[in-house]
């Protein structure tokens, strides 16, 4: 059944909404049958969702949550309370979904194949309504509004940062970008914003003006204090209508502040919306939340420790800097690999003087950059160093290889660039840690 769901990533990325509304309707429309949250944003949404999803499912409701991409499974994206869906259970929902694709494709009621994500957007809907599902916490995949999730009209959205990002499909300018996110606004419907440049805040207020959507800006209206403790935000969160802390956030980094912020008043929104939400839920969900890859410590039996994060971007390259040039002077080695249609520069650059030396490999997936192409272009770009802190580079093909090449010279290693790359090397590295990562 995975290969045959897998067999629709030929397709590439195709944004409209004209194949999920109708897998939809021939599903009886099961995105209709929960409460929905909706989080869009460059950056930043992954956590929120977590940390949304983890109060949630501390107040009591029968949750779910849908994510993408994958790290190493594809009932990751899927998890129903407080696991990912059983396989048995996915094989099923996705043979009915692909059998009811390939009907309406030949009754001629789809005019072209669903894409993967299309396929699995309309799976995780149906997962979620069999499983008698209360609320969900939905991710966008790309965009907002020709995204496949769109479909679902939520009681609050949520736009967490706008940057750089897939331009290719969104557009080349803040104002484009947030357009496109801005997508998620409904009519009526409130929607919190994050920390957004100018340009594009703009925008998210012009369209949701439009709209008659109330706008919750948690820049203007939350007020925080916090400070950073081995890596981990220690704060008090003032919104309002509630106050949250003193509490250690259970993801790290300085970025999730803001993440938590939003996350917030996405919940304080639902709770207005009718969802039972309770205060004491709300501090749970941001303690406890998890949310694998993102800033993660492994640390290895050999006495070694891997830092996984899945900066794939210039925003999440720049926050994974700044985390290490606080929490890791003694600069790690950088194991990288990038996708073919990132900007590696925007990338690499922010990391080259946070690390001493580098290994460039690449992600088991075509889209990877080759090893090769990505060590010429590190050459390059440490060239605007000066020549005490340029960082080592060498290649290695293999990931895992690579990370075991980086731990040999360095007891810190930084594994980053992608979710395809980091996904993988997580996988084979838990079973070496001290405490298994759940």
């Amino acid at each position: 059944m995975l290969d045959r769901l897998l067999s629709l990533e030929t397709f590439g990325i195709k944004l409209g909404l004209e194949n999920i509304a109708r897998l939809c309707e021939g599903l009886g429309h099961p995105e209709r049958s929960f409460t929905s949250l909706h989080v869009a944003g460059t950056n930043g949404k992954g956590s929120v969702t977590a940390m949304v999803h983890a109060a949630l499912q501390a107040s009591g409701l029968r949750t779910a949550r849908y994510t993408s991409p994958h790290l190493a499974d594809i009932t990751e994206r899927f998890v129903i309370g407080d696991a990912p869906v059983d396989t048995p259970t996915f094989d099923a929902v996705a043979r009915d979904v692909l059998d009811l694709a390939d009907r309406l494709e030949a009754s001629g009621a789809l005019r072209v194949s669903p894409t993967f994500f299309e396929a699995t957007t309309a799976i995780a809907f149906e997962l979620f309504r069999r499983a008698g599902t209360e609320v969900a916490v939905i991710e966008v995949g790309l965009g907002g509004r020709f995204d496949a999730t769109n479909v679902i009209t939520p009681v609050a959205g949520a736009i967490t940062t706008i940057g750089f990002d897939h331009q290719q499909h969104l557009g080349h300018s803040l104002a484009e970008i947030a357009f496109e996110k801005a997508g998620i606004i409904k009519a009526g419907t409130p929607v919190v914003a994050g920390w957004l440049p100018g340009e594009a805040m703009d925008v998210v207020r012009r369209v949701a003006r439009e709209r008659d959507a109330t706008l919750l800006e948690a820049a203007g209206d939350t007020a925080i204090e916090a400070s950073m403790v081995e890596g981990a935000a220690y704060l008090t969160l003032a919104t309002p209508t509630g106050r949250y802390g003193p509490l250690t956030l259970a993801l790290r980094g300085e970025h999730q502040v803001r993440n938590a912020a939003v996350a917030v008043r996405l919940l304080e929104t639902a709770g207005r919306a009718g969802v039972a939400i309770s205060h004491q839920a709300i501090v749970h969900g941001l303690t406890k939340a998890t949310w694998p890859a993102r800033l993660e410590a492994l640390r290895l039996r050999d006495g070694g420790q891997v830092i996984l994060d899945a900066a794939h971007n210039a925003e999440g390259a720049a926050a994974l800097a700044d985390y290490l040039g606080r929490w890791h002077p003694e600069r790690p080695a950088l194991v990288v690999g990038v996708m073919r249609d990132k900007d590696t520069a925007a990338i690499v650059e922010p990391l080259l003087p946070r690390v001493s030396t580098i290994v460039a490999t690449e992600a088991p997936t075509p889209r990877a950059l080759p090893a090769a192409e990505l060590e010429a272009r590190l050459w390059t770009a440490v060239q605007r160093l000066s020549a005490e802190s340029r960082p080592e580079i060498s290649r290695e093909d293999d990931p895992l290889t690579a990370v075991n090449r980086a731990l040999a010279s360095n007891p810190v290693v930084v594994v980053a660039g992608s979710i395809f790359l980091v996904g993988p090397v997580r996988e084979r590295l838990v079973p070496r840690t001290i405490v298994p990562t759940p």
